[in-house]
């Protein structure tokens, strides 16, 4: 850390703030400034003298009077209070003794009383005590106006009489002066506070910021790495899937019947490329996320506060129909009920539907049976859309969906867990749970926005 720097304590709500030390190269400064001030002193003092102001005070003590009036400024920004008490204190015992120099001790005052205001550590104890100061000089200040104003020999060649004699306006002018001195220090001794304490909030709430960015910037990755999973999980699981029971019918069919045969291998080679293009399609997003930086990366289809953005993928629900033929073609009967009229839907909507329907159906392939059957449900209402997946599977047991670890309610396996991401990004909800007469149930209600709420 720079010498000349200390870290500003937090501003916090209800708690006075204490504004930090300066460093060494502050304190170097202070020490600098009392010298000045000492040398400037020393030489009014000298200067005043030559006049005849201040003839009556040995050299010596005048000597004491500059360095007590100077020196413990040195110490201002440590012991802010006392350096004040002991200037005002050194001040009215110069006036009184007569040492005459009016300059360079009225800086030292007025710089003494401003760091009490600027750097005091309790802003009561500082009020206090330049209040304090304030009264004692003005009760001498009035004492010397009333003193005087009985001594007939004093300033003679004012006359006290009129309405405003001079010996009045003499005393209004010392009055107005002091006032300005006074006040002067006090008021710009409180802006150098208030200005700190302001550039204290302003690093605060920069340091917050970066902090935040920061927690957003790994929100955004993880989000991004949930987001691979997910796609990588849908693609390879589905076309695996489906190539594997392709290979498998091709395999006990290819002796006897070629042609049965020749098609299960055409679905292998379709599926092949379709995840081929898929995966290319996934990697060219990530390297345009790659580009824009980690910031950018974000779900494709949702930002980093649930709103729908512009998808990558082109899979959605009007290619359901593609979906369910293609599962069929692999040797799963499945339907497809379409129930009210579709809508225009958000593009994060439209994948998740598409991609727990994939899964869905993937799942049965995978552990409900050679004898198993499917029918996919969509259900349009003016309030939201329903994607229901069932499936007639008798070993959609509780111990085959075990081993997926999609067993109804478990959020171990990474389907159901993809699953219930992706409706949680669209803000619906999922069931999923073993059906009482057999086969297994995933149902899923993503809330759709009213035209007029657009």
């Amino acid at each position: 850390m720079p010498e000349n720097v200390t870290t500003a304590p937090p501003v916090l709500p209800g708690v006075e703030w204490v504004r930090p030390r300066p460093g060494r190269r502050g304190y170097r400064n202070d020490l600098v400034l009392a010298l000045v001030l000492a040398v400037g002193t020393a030489a009014s003092v000298v200067l005043y003298r030559a006049t005849g102001w201040g003839e009556g005070t040995p050299w010596w003590g005048a000597a004491l009077w500059a360095a007590g009036m100077t020196l413990p400024l040195a110490a201002r920004r440590r012991v802010p209070e006392i350096v004040a008490l002991v200037a005002s204190a050194v001040f009215i015992v110069g006036a009184v003794v007569g040492v005459g120099e009016a300059l360079f001790s009225n800086i030292a005052l007025f710089v003494a009383i401003y760091t009490v205001g600027a750097w005091g550590r309790s802003r009561r104890v500082a009020t206090i005590v330049r209040g304090a100061i304030v009264v004692v000089m003005f009760g001498w200040l009035f004492w010397g106006l009333i003193f005087y104003s009985t001594v007939q020999d004093h300033l003679p060649e004012l006359s006290r009489e009129g309405l405003l004699s001079p010996y009045l306006a003499y005393g209004f002018i010392n009055v107005l002066t002091n006032l300005l001195y006074f006040g002067g220090a006090w008021y710009f001794g409180d802006t150098a506070y208030r200005s700190a304490r302001a550039r204290a909030e302003l690093e605060q709430r920069t340091a917050e910021l970066a902090a935040e960015r920061e927690r957003t910037r790994v929100q955004a990755v993880a989000l991004e790495r949930l987001r691979i999973a997910r796609e990588l999980h849908d693609v390879v699981a589905h076309h695996v899937s489906v190539i594997g029971v392709q290979a498998g019918a091709a395999r006990r069919v290819l002796a006897k019947d070629p042609a049965a045969a020749t098609a299960s291998l055409s679905a292998i080679e379709s599926n092949a490329r379709e995840a081929v293009d898929e995966l290319h399609g996934l990697l060219g997003t990530l390297r345009a996320d790659a580009d824009t930086g980690p910031l950018a990366l974000v779900d494709d289809a949702e930002s980093t506060t649930g709103e729908a953005t512009t998808s990558t993928s082109t899979r959605g629900i009007a290619r359901l129909d593609e979906l369910v033929r293609e599962s069929a073609d692999g040797g799963l009967p499945v339907t497809l009920a379409i129930v009210g009229e579709p809508r225009p839907v958000s593009p994060v909507v439209d994948l998740s539907a598409y991609r727990i329907t994939q899964e869905a159906l993937t799942n049965v392939r995978k552990h409900a049976g050679a004898a198993a059957t499917a029918e996919v449900r969509v259900r349009w209402t003016d309030a939201a859309l329903e994607i229901e997946i069932t499936n007639s599977g008798t070993t959609t047991s509780v111990a085959g969906a075990r081993r997926s670890g999609s067993t109804a309610g478990s959020t171990g396996g990474l389907g159901q867990l993809g699953m219930r991401e992706r409706v949680a990004a669209a803000g619906g909800t999922i069931e999923l749970r073993t059906r009482a007469r057999g086969g297994y149930l995933v149902r899923a209600g993503f809330p759709l926005r009213r035209e007029d709420d657009a």
